[in-house]
Formats: structure tokens, C-alpha cells, sequence
């Protein structure tokens, strides 16, 4: 259930509140095969499902890049945030990727608004975020990403 807030002030105000849970999504051979053709990275481990099966993992896996570009949608389910002309991503401090997310497997956000600090202009917020796989016992992704948000 997303949450939304009305400017930055109402945005400040939830700082260091958990946001929740996005719902699952299913990370599918033809999204993996897209981004590789978008990317160019067109790895065995990826792309390849007979090869892949005898890989280390027993299955084509998602890249990692492809696992973190989804914290974006995923995230948006979390937070709305109304009110401000300009929503940009401002990078990331730290990005691990624990469990590979192997082909077929619904993975989602788990997230809490860490920081929400004044910069010109607007605010930046820095989020902390693990993208989990269902039914598993590590996340696929662990990461602290920083956005900005301008009136």
C-alpha cells in the first residue's frame, strides 16, 4: 500500500518511518532477455536456460543491474509524492547483492525512509532497501539509494 505525502514538509515528517512492502513481481526469462539486448550483456548465466541449468545456480538468473533497476517501480508502489515539480535519482552509497534471483522467482522492495535532509531547492532523501525473493533466506539485493525531490 503505497503512502503519499503532500510537499516537502509533509515528506520531511516521515522520516525514519518503515514504508512497507511493495507487492511481488515475477522476474520472467523474457525481462531477463530484455535487458541483456538493452545492455548488451548477454552472459550464459542469463540468457542461455539449457547452459544455465548446469551452471552453479541450476537456472538462467537475473542480472544483479536488472534486480536493482527494479527498486524504481518497485518503489514508487511504496511512496507517492505529490506536490513537487522534479523527482530525480541521485545515486546510491551502497549496493549488495546477496542471492542471485534465478528465473521465474517474485521478488519485491522492503524499504524505510532512513533520512530526509534540506538541499537547495528541495530535499534529499536516502532510503534503505532490500529487494527479497520469496521463499528465500537472503535478499537479492541490498542497497541505500538517495533521491531528490524539488518544489
Amino acid at each position: 500500500m503505497s503512502i503519499t505525502v503532500n510537499g516537502l514538509d509533509e515528506l520531511k515528517k516521515l522520516a525514519g518511518s518503515d514504508l512497507g512492502t511493495s507487492e511481488w513481481i515475477e522476474v520472467t526469462q523474457e525481462r531477463i532477455d530484455t535487458f541483456a539486448d538493452a545492455t548488451g550483456d548477454h552472459q550464459w548465466i542469463h540468457v542461455d536456460p539449457e547452459k544455465a541449468k548446469e551452471g552453479p545456480f541450476g537456472a538462467p538468473i537475473a542480472h544483479g543491474y536488472l534486480t536493482l533497476s527494479l527498486f524504481i517501480p518497485l518503489f514508487t508502489e511504496l511512496l507517492d509524492v505529490q506536490g513537487v515539480t522534479t523527482k530525480v535519482n541521485y545515486g546510491l552509497n551502497k549496493v549488495r547483492f546477496p542471492s542471485p534471483v534465478k528465473v521465474g522467482s517474485r521478488i519485491r522492495l522492503a524499504a524505510k525512509l532512513a533520512e530526509v535532509e534540506e538541499v537547495p531547492g528541495g530535499v534529499q532523501i536516502t532510503v534503505d532497501g532490500a529487494i527479497e525473493i520469496e521463499g528465500g533466506t537472503k535478499p537479492a539485493a541490498v542497497l541505500q539509494s538517495l533521491s531528490r525531490f524539488y518544489a
